[in-house]
């Protein structure tokens, strides 16, 4: 229960970044005078977005807590998780924060400039899960080459 408690809780903030990413974006629309879009369809979709987003991230995380391990950390984890959505994706924290919950936000506030700093921050993202590949091969070497083999990096 307290893994459950601590995912969710993990979770608030990173959602609470992608809203303050996305509210960032709509002061550089108003700077460069860029038209804000909103629907009906953008409002649904970015909130579908943003949800499964934060499902997925929270999915995620208690795996980490379930196993005592933290979430952000630099230094390699002591075990490597193949459960969970890490059977569909090896990045399933990155794809619901970075992308789902970020994207969904510029959505549901319409900046097209915060879609352009989502889009834009993805490969610096990219180059920090190769970084962590490259520990989780030092550390689990033919375990994570298999586990690579089988599931992909983001879906």
């Amino acid at each position: 229960m307290l893994s459950i408690l601590k995912s969710l809780l993990h979770n608030v903030g990173v959602t609470i970044m992608g809203i303050s990413l996305a509210f960032v974006g709509t002061r550089f629309d108003a700077l460069l005078d860029v038209k804000r879009f909103q629907s009906a369809l953008t409002l649904i979709g970015g909130g579908l977005l943003l949800v499964a987003g934060f499902l997925l991230r929270t999915w995620a995380a208690f795996y980490f807590y379930k196993y005592q391990m933290k979430v952000i950390v630099l230094a390699p984890q002591r075990m490597l998780i193949t459960s969970g959505p890490y059977r569909w994706s090896r990045n399933p924290l990155y794809l619901g924060g970075n992308v789902l919950i970020f994207f969904g936000a510029a959505l549901l506030l319409g900046s097209p400039s915060a879609l352009v700093i989502t889009a834009l921050h993805l490969p610096l993202v990219d180059l920090f899960i190769r970084r962590e590949e490259r520990q989780l091969q030092r550390t689990f070497g033919e375990q994570w080459l298999q586990y690579k083999q089988r599931v992909p990096r983001w879906i």
